[in-house]
């Protein structure tokens, strides 16, 4: 739709013109038009008492992470540390993205290589953390937790011995975003620079992070520190973090809602506060005698102590005492509907759904559920599928298959590969799997893909039927209304050949 031109009058002036002169008339008209186009624009852009004291500056991504990064990331911690409203809505985005586990399958067109790869990695994950405390799920989803609360997290390649006796002589490291030596800046003499300890080529390829050993931040002793900044290159590096503009770090998921959150806190511990006064004081006792007065009242309790601290049921004595006015707390209608609101506002700037952040379900039916479900989890798939995935999962796994094929391990350094993220329980299973197995047999997915969107390897189900072939037998007969009935052995060269792709949107 073509916008409506403005309305310029037709002047008198310009009647005149028109008579002698059509085209400079016209030409006339056309730049007062063009002038009335300029003086329209967004309301949110004028200038005047609406947008008076609305600062918004035109700086870079990076500059504006450079000046406030650490600010954000110490203060999301804290929240995360002190607030239950934003620990449980850390722990749900976590829960969602990596659940159980974001769990890879070798899709190379040999499957003999594809089963060599996967039983390497089967025999490799247990003991992917450098630190031996987890697995590599494990770290998969303290790194998701590190960008949501920090921003961004590091995770680090560390070249083993074959003494160890890993599956591959490689494990990883999870460093904080605080390792970055951000202060650091510099020109390369070759055409490169440094910009917040990050280290460019000529081209602006990354290809090395100045990290500091020790964490800035630790208790350790200041004489066993090391405070220099390392260099550490790209190609063993596995930056993890969202990019929300053209940036080349990361701040935390809940800064829109951080104020909303401190706010929240704080308006909540001053009402618990004067609850509590109004509870503790029960009322004041007036009145003296006369040689008791004085130009300033003094309060005391029952044994003539001056009072400075409220306590429950107390009762205060004010000189030249002989009436007495109990205490009448205030009425709190509303809080709850405004409590509503307040929490509303800090799952939106989470991103996490109202309900899945309180646990309450005392307003939502079936259908709005799996409405608002579904739009949360097109957003966890849309995280999964292009950040987790390709710069986190994908890196770990090239280092690995690189490290086995370098032990001698493997034929080849580089095996293509499939991941599949976590499944999403069914609101109506039997719906899901309904229209699931329709999919199926209309040809617009693979029973590989059905699988894997159900967190299984679909090689390991296909095993499991070949072992216990009753049990196949009885399951084959799901296919049986179909006249391309899939057989055994069909199945499983259809689960070799076919991909567990990013998954269709959910129904």
């Amino acid at each position: 739709m073509k916008p409506t031109p403005p309305d310029v009058p037709w002047g008198v002036i310009d009647r005149i013109v028109a008579t002698v002169a059509p085209r400079t008339a016209a030409r006339r008209y056309a730049a007062r038009v063009a002038i009335a186009n300029l003086r329209r624009g967004y309301d949110a852009a004028a200038r005047g008492r609406g947008t008076d004291g609305w600062r918004a500056g035109s700086t870079a991504a990076d500059a504006e992470i450079a000046v406030a990064g650490g600010a954000l990331r110490d203060r999301m911690r804290d929240l995360v540390r002190n607030d239950p409203l934003a620990a449980k809505a850390v722990q749900v985005l976590v829960s969602n993205i990596v659940g159980t586990g974001i769990r890879p399958r070798a899709a190379a067109a040999d499957p003999a290589l594809n089963k060599l790869a996967d039983d390497l990695w089967k025999r490799w994950a247990p003991r992917a953390d450098a630190d031996g405390h987890t697995d590599f799920h494990g770290l998969t989803a303290l790194a998701v937790r590190e960008m949501i609360e920090g921003g961004e997290v590091f995770a680090l390649r560390r070249r083993r011995r074959a003494s160890d006796h890993l599956a591959a002589p490689v494990q990883i490291q999870l460093n904080e975003a605080d390792h970055l030596d951000g202060a650091k800046f510099d020109n390369r003499p070759d055409g490169g620079r440094i910009v917040q300890g990050i280290e460019y080529d000529a081209l602006g390829r990354r290809r090395g992070y100045w990290m500091f050993p020790d964490h800035p931040g630790d208790a350790m002793p200041v004489f066993g520190r090391r405070f220099e900044s390392l260099r550490v290159g790209a190609e063993g590096v596995a930056h993890l973090f969202e990019r929300q503009r053209v940036q080349n770090r990361g701040v935390p998921w809940g800064v829109p809602a951080m104020r909303a959150l401190r706010e929240l806190g704080d308006w909540q511990t001053a009402e618990l506060v004067r609850k509590k006064i109004e509870a503790s004081m029960v009322g004041f006792v007036f009145g003296a005698d006369e040689d008791q007065q004085s130009m300033a009242p003094v309060v005391q309790d029952a044994d003539g102590n001056r009072i400075e601290q409220f306590e429950p049921g107390l009762i205060g004595y004010v000189r030249n005492g002989k009436d007495i006015k109990f205490n009448t707390p205030a009425s709190t209608s509303g809080i709850y509907e405004w409590n509503r609101v307040q929490q509303h506002i800090i799952s939106a700037g989470f991103r996490v759904p109202y309900e899945l952040m309180t646990g309450d379900l005392s307003q939502v039916n079936f259908a709005s559920s799996r409405v608002g479900l579904h739009e949360f989890r097109r957003m966890v798939e849309a995280v999964q599928w292009q950040v987790v995935i390709p710069m986190f999962c994908q890196r770990i796994w090239a280092w690995v298959m690189e490290a086995a094929w370098t032990a001698g391990a493997l034929p080849q350094p580089e095996i293509a590969v499939e991941w599949a993220p976590p499944r999403f329980e069914s609101v109506n299973p039997l719906q899901d799997v309904t229209a699931d197995l329709l999919e199926v047999r209309a040809g617009f997915s693979t029973p590989a893909q059905q699988i894997a969107r159900r967190g299984y390897d679909p090689r390991e189900v296909v095993e499991e039927w070949q072992k216990y072939a009753a049990l196949f037998d009885q399951l084959g007969l799901i296919f049986d209304a179909d006249p391309r009935r899939v057989s055994r052995a069909g199945l499983a060269q259809a689960v070799d050949a076919g991909g567990s792709s990013p998954p269709p949107d959910e129904r």
